[in-house]
């Protein structure tokens, strides 16, 4: 398996791959840019719009060289919220109201270009490979479940759940046609030799085979086509902004941006894990805001990277940004006047390609490791699997990121509490050495010596906190700081307490090898104040010297 590697910029090493991808991506994405602007409330031509803007924007500035960007379900579902939301306010100027909806857009596109320039791009790298795995399966799945009544020659209902539920009528009012042609192309795209692909993708050789079969033997009307396709130039959207509304158009705007982000990168995830390479968080970032922006400007949907034809891309061929841009050129042709080429494409031939692209997106090679996977992990997996498929892309991911979180900071607090050496006695295991070694074993028990191996999360010190409730009966506490290099707010107050009990106790608290990073903290928490109020209490460099201190202590008080 060859190596990942960073590629960004244009290249025209792949021209052939890149104009192939770019042309299937374009069929595949005229449909469902048609369909996102009709369920958005602004019309076809503003999803179309949208795709041509941020494909070809994201395309030329974004980090993500085989991504294809457009309108997506996400972004379309808030975006119809805020055009409802917008042109309700001025039911006898809807046109004022579309003007701050595609306002909303373009303050959002600017919002994300500050995402990028501001390197907020860089956190999608913390995203573990569970929530990954589980996001894309789940997409996979998506589209398979979509495209399932359009096999069989009937239209799809908006959500997996509700499009699996309608098979079973469609199955009863199955239009043959349309299944032969669904067959057809379903063999072409799972069974045409590998070799012919280097040529021509399979996914193209099917959309070409599939409508000429339909056009020369299918009686037309037979089986549903993409139909007429709507055309024209756009109007400029001028920005229009409402004092009274601002706040409410930044709330929006900000949801958008922050959506389209998080859209943006996971699908980045999806197209690293495709092609073995490393995209650009923050320049990916920038380039979404460019075209989101211009999108608004243009009266286009806002969109994101959009993960099925982003696949779709690559397994066409398409590896750097000259397939996204040329996505979107072939849009714009389309709408100025080719329409008529692609009207005829039926949809049964779409589903078809888009169901050969759902199983690719699935991660098998998880699916296959999962015996040797920690359960862990396939718990994170499934979860964002189930939520992704049955309640909300972006759910699935907080709800997946939220519970690994959870998982790593239980087992960092974990290896920090084994970090944590508690001594009472000198025997053969005790690490110590030479004085240190003796005065531990003169005091017959009367010093606890603690030492932090590693940096203290909350975690690892509410454990620390119930070890020293175990020892009751000792004179003088030592706490070695020497090996902790930084500490949180939460373990500083725990640090805290655990000073503060021992103090008022009556026993001599002394810390010894406190860094500079940490010293911070335990002054500002005031540490110091009651370490040096206990009996005895002191603040030493080293550990043979807080030992010594102690020695000395208990030696005046007996």
């Amino acid at each position: 398996m060859s190596p990942r590697k960073l590629v960004n910029g244009l290249r025209f090493d792949n021209l052939r791959g890149d104009v192939y991808g770019g042309l299937t991506a374009a069929v595949v994405a005229l449909p469902l840019a048609l369909a996102f602007g009709v369920s958005s409330g602004a019309g076809p031509i503003a999803g179309v719009y949208g795709a041509i803007c941020v494909g070809f924007f994201a395309a030329l500035f974004g980090g993500t060289p085989a991504q294809v960007s457009g309108p997506t379900g996400p972004m379309t579902v808030v975006m119809a919220a805020i055009f409802t939301q917008y042109t309700s306010l001025y039911p006898g100027d809807p046109a004022h109201g579309a003007a701050l909806a595609f306002t909303v857009v373009m303050m959002g596109g600017v919002m994300q270009l500050a995402f990028g320039l501001l390197r907020f791009g860089r956190f999608i790298e913390l995203v573990p490979l569970p929530v990954v795995s589980g996001f894309m399966s789940g997409i996979g799945m998506i589209i398979i479940l979509l495209e399932m009544p359009a096999l069989l020659g009937h239209a799809s209902p908006s959500s997996p759940i509700s499009s699996a539920m309608a098979v079973p009528q469609a199955w009863r009012d199955l239009n043959p046609s349309a299944l032969g042609l669904s067959l057809l192309s379903l063999l072409i795209v799972y069974f045409m030799p590998k070799a012919w692909g280097r040529v021509v993708p399979s996914p193209l050789v099917a959309l070409v085979v599939g409508t000429l079969v339909a056009v020369m033997f299918i009686a037309p009307g037979s089986v549903p086509v993409l139909g007429d396709i709507p055309s024209g130039l756009p109007s400029l959207q001028l920005p229009a902004i409402e004092p009274a509304l601002l706040v409410d158009m930044l709330v929006s705007a900000l949801t958008l941006a922050a959506l389209g982000s998080i859209d943006s990168l996971l699908t980045s995830l999806v197209a690293d894990n495709v092609t073995r390479t490393y995209h650009d968080s923050d320049r990916e970032l920038v380039g979404q805001g460019i075209g989101n922006a211009v999108a608004g400007l243009l009266g286009g949907l806002p969109g994101a990277g959009a993960t099925m034809r982003t696949v779709i891309n690559v397994k066409a061929g398409g590896r750097t940004p000259i397939s996204g841009a040329l996505h979107a050129l072939v849009l714009l042709a389309i709408v100025l006047g080719a329409g008529v080429l692609a009207s005829q494409i039926p949809h049964a031939v779409l589903a078809a390609i888009l169901i050969k692209v759902g199983t690719d997106i699935i991660d098998w090679d998880f699916l296959r490791a999962a015996r040797r996977t920690p359960g862990t992990d396939v718990f994170i997996m499934l979860v964002v699997f189930l939520l992704t498929v049955f309640v909300d892309l972006i759910k699935a991911v907080a709800v997946g990121m939220a519970i690994a979180g959870m998982i790593f900071m239980k087992r960092m607090s974990d290896l920090q509490l084994r970090s944590i050496d508690v001594y009472r006695d000198a025997d053969e295991s005790t690490p110590l050495q030479g004085e240190e070694r003796r005065i531990l074993r003169d005091s017959d028990g009367q010093i606890l010596l603690i030492h932090f191996g590693s940096p203290m999360s909350f975690g690892a010190a509410k454990g620390m906190a119930r070890q020293l409730s175990l020892f009751g009966d000792y004179r003088a506490l030592v706490l070695d700081l020497s090996d902790m290099p930084e500490i949180d707010f939460t373990a500083t107050r725990s640090l805290l307490d655990v000073v503060c009990n021992a103090a008022h106790a009556g026993r001599s608290v002394v810390l010894c090898g406190v860094r500079p990073s940490v010293a911070q903290a335990i002054d500002r928490h005031g540490i110091r104040e009651q370490v040096l109020a206990s009996p005895g209490g002191s603040i030493e460099a080293n550990r043979i010297h807080a030992l010594q201190h102690v020695e000395k202590q208990l030696s005046q008080s007996d």
